[in-house]
């Protein structure tokens, strides 16, 4: 497994060479620049100046020019400034943002995993019966609903209806990370009360499309495996369906989920895009969106490369745990 664990690695790097190389060519290739919105507006600027700006920042060299000289910077560890912030993109992306989307990212994934595999499970059992009717329409729903329109109308209930029709007892906010008016010595205890409240809609919006799609896989995975000759044999030698369920036809039907929650940790920061300009969250996703509209250069690589490092390393790690998970799989 050691051997094979390090082939991935030494493939990772042309694979990531590869992505950046496309990322920074899509994003070079959009209309205007770093100099065009710094300079939009302001009547003083002469277009001497506009030069000399974008040749100060390279923005006069053709993009595969400054695509390399970024690569050089990029592989010591220098992804370069914040044109928005005037502080290095990756002291921004890690220590403004990054923990921001992992608060309202991995919660999301725990919980909707430990909700959705027992529904998926229980509504294979029970197939075709009324549980299962209400559980497959529910997750055909929350996967059909734009994430942006299901935000919109959380939004609606949660911080204009509801405050209203109880007069404000029940409430939660519509966005942001904390109350502006809370104390700076309001203590560990009040600020973390404080910040859930500001969590509990965004992560339940990410939290519902999970749980849908790793539901309706696992009700597929267990409806398939339960149809297996090994599972009838089990059943005719005399073994109690609980037996059957969760010593022989569980781990068979959960190690395709392996393989479902490996590629939604990265997903799920993508996902975070949508949700986290929703409520307004600082994170990652807000970060690459707010980047892109003011040409923020720097910000969208280090977000996007932090992205598809991401992805190529929990396929990896993935792919380690089917050994873990299913004892066929041999890497030697």
């Amino acid at each position: 497994m050691g051997t094979y664990a390090l082939r991935r690695v030494i493939q990772m790097i042309p694979l990531l060479f590869v992505i950046s190389l496309l990322i920074f060519m899509l994003t070079a290739l959009q209309p205007g620049d770093p100099v065009d919105q710094l300079v939009f507006g302001n009547s003083n600027i002469t277009a001497d100046d506009i030069a000399r700006l974008k040749a100060a920042y390279g923005l006069d060299q053709p993009w595969f020019t400054r695509y390399f000289f970024w690569l050089k910077q990029a592989v010591v560890g220098n992804f370069g400034y914040s044109q928005d912030f005037g502080i290095p993109a990756l002291d921004f992306v890690f220590r403004d943002r990054l923990p921001n989307t992992l608060l309202l990212t991995v919660p999301a994934l725990v919980i909707s995993t430990l909700i959705a595999v027992p529904l998926g499970i229980f509504s294979a059992v029970r197939q075709y019966s009324l549980p299962d009717y209400v559980l497959t329409f529910f997750a055909f729903l929350a996967v059909s609903a734009p994430v942006f329109w299901v935000g919109a109308l959380a939004l609606y209930f949660f911080a204009v209806f509801l405050p209203g029709a109880t007069g404000g007892v029940l409430s939660l906010p519509p966005g942001g990370l904390g109350s502006a008016d809370l104390a700076p010595d309001a203590g560990w205890w009040a600020t973390t009360l404080d910040k859930l409240k500001y969590l509990i809609l965004p992560m339940m919006i990410l939290m519902l499309r999970e749980i849908a799609v790793t539901l309706r896989f696992m009700r597929a995975n267990m409806l398939e495996t339960l149809t297996q000759d090994y599972v009838r044999t089990a059943r005719a030698k005399g073994l109690g369906d609980r037996r059957v369920l969760y010593k022989h036809a569980l781990r068979n039907a959960v190690t395709p989920i392996v393989t479902l929650l490996g590629l939604s940790i990265p997903g799920l920061f993508g996902g975070a895009v949508i949700t986290e300009t929703v409520f307004s969250w600082p994170g990652m996703g807000k970060a690459i969106l707010d980047a892109l509209v003011s040409k923020d250069f720097n910000v969208v690589m280090t977000c996007l490369m932090l992205l598809a490092l991401l992805t190529v390393i929990f396929q990896l790690l993935t792919d380690l745990a089917y050994g873990l998970v299913d004892p066929r799989v041999r890497y030697s």
